[in-house]
């Protein structure tokens, strides 16, 4: 569905509709199940492993663009599971942090999908993305940022939001999926990196792959991206602070 679907689609499905599920389930297990925990807690342990080991996995294999961010969207989903699994403060600040977060590096990503093309539309071969940051480095090293930004690379939004979450439930005791989760971070920061050096250290195939000069909307929401993930990579706690200040907990 990702694959075939338009981009702009494909950006709401991975951004919006994920966050507003979680902001449901946060809503739904923070407050009406919150006492039942014993009764949903192994099981939804057992999905949030399953779901980052399988999207993380899953994903390596991929050769197109939008099935590899599909499939990790899918290993981001478990990430977010964790939180729910922390079921306190921090765990409720962490989520929502990290939905924001992976929310507009999802968006920015997406529009820079957009840009990679040849006469026939949209390229996501993933061999064909060879040498973009040759002929577009602004292009490469924004799409660069979010890929670092989903493998929790340092300084970026979503090392914050992997560190922040992953302490949450790992002070909860759920040790196994924090395990879990640092495993398939790893393997996900594999896939990832790989796109950038295909990018950057290859040389650009002889096909008829450009770069679309992007329109003003299109760059807005590039460069706005890069801006925030980056700035909530090094600069989190005034957002932190302000979810903190609004997120209530009930127990």
């Amino acid at each position: 569905m990702y694959q075939g679907a338009p981009t702009p689609v494909t950006a709401f499905m991975a951004a919006a509709t994920k966050v507003a599920a979680f902001g449901a389930m946060l809503r739904i297990y923070y407050s009406v199940f919150a006492n039942a925990e014993w009764s949903w807690r192994p099981l939804i342990t057992g999905i949030a492993i399953i779901t980052m080991v399988f999207g993380s996995l899953v994903a390596i294999a991929q050769r197109d663009v939008k099935r590899m961010l599909a499939y990790s969207s899918i290993a981001h989903a478990g990430f977010l599971l964790t939180g729910v699994l922390a079921l306190n403060k921090a765990g409720l600040d962490a989520s929502i942090y990290y939905l924001f977060a992976y929310g507009i590096a999802t968006v920015g990503a997406f529009a820079v999908v957009t840009l990679v093309r040849d006469s026939a539309g949209e390229v996501t071969d993933l061999n064909r993305w060879a040498g973009v940051g040759k002929r577009s480095p602004w292009v490469a090293t924004s799409f660069a940022t979010f890929l670092l930004a989903f493998a929790g690379i340092p300084l970026t939004s979503g090392f914050i939001g992997k560190f922040s979450i992953f302490s949450a439930a790992y002070e909860s005791g759920s040790k196994a999926v924090v395990i879990a989760g640092v495993l398939s971070s790893a393997i996900a920061a594999f896939f990832y990196i790989r796109v950038i050096v295909l990018m950057f250290f290859s040389d650009p195939l002889e096909d008829a792959t450009s770069v679309l000069i992007p329109s003003i909307l299109t760059r807005i929401t590039v460069l706005f991206s890069v801006a925030i993930t980056i700035f909530l990579g090094v600069f989190p706690s005034p957002l932190l602070d302000f979810i903190s200040n609004i997120a209530i907990f009930i127990r």
